[in-house]
């Protein structure tokens, strides 16, 4: 089942993200120490899901039982950065979770927003699935979900990946490759984007 995120999906949306994440490059970088990460990682998303106003956006996917086993965390047109205010508020957290690689953090978030595409569209900030589901088709239904708005509105959507494993599920959705880098002693990243379907 894909629906809709409310409120009260925040913890378990950021649990499950936490989890999914665990190997992610991106994420290898921001926390280097193994035996800390997955602690970490839980602070991180539970910062990352308090930041959008309305989670409404995001796609969940339960399994048959009814266990959330992906999330999609999308931002809508005009609203991919994340804006001064809400990273004020988030200081304190932010401080907490990145400790001493808070300045690698930040120096991570601006090279992500300068290659960040400006033309209005859908962000795919974050997608997961619990490790014990994937493969299943529960995290590309939870993209689908949004995707199918994006083609129903005539927008686009971008994302951003650090995993090269994700790349041919992404192109598989309709992704294109539009920009690659290197972070600085950090993971490769790719830029995609998606025009809307006809």
């Amino acid at each position: 089942m894909i629906r809709a995120a409310t409120d009260a999906d925040r913890p378990a949306a950021a649990k499950l993200l936490a989890r999914a994440f665990i190997d992610d490059p991106a994420m290898a970088y921001l926390f280097p120490d193994a035996a800390t990460r997955a602690a970490r990682l839980d602070r991180f998303f539970a910062m990352i899901v308090k930041i959008d106003d309305d989670p409404g956006h995001w796609s969940l996917a339960s399994d048959l039982a009814g266990t959330l086993v992906a999330a999609a965390l999308w931002r809508p047109p005009g609203a991919w950065e994340t804006q001064l205010p809400a990273m004020l508020r988030a200081l304190p957290e932010m401080v907490a979770t990145f400790r001493t690689g808070l300045l690698r953090a930040l120096a991570l978030q601006r090279t992500l927003e300068k290659h960040h595409p400006r033309a209005p569209h859908w962000y795919l900030q974050f997608v997961g699935c619990d490790t014990a589901a994937q493969g299943k088709g529960y995290g590309g239904a939870a993209i689908r979900a949004r995707l199918a708005v994006c083609d129903a509105q005539g927008l686009p959507a971008a994302l951003e990946t650090a995993t090269p494993a994700n790349l041919g599920l992404y192109q598989a959705l309709g992704f294109v490759i539009t920009d690659s880098f290197t972070i600085k002693g950090g993971p490769d990243f790719w830029t995609m984007w998606r025009e809307p379907s006809q």
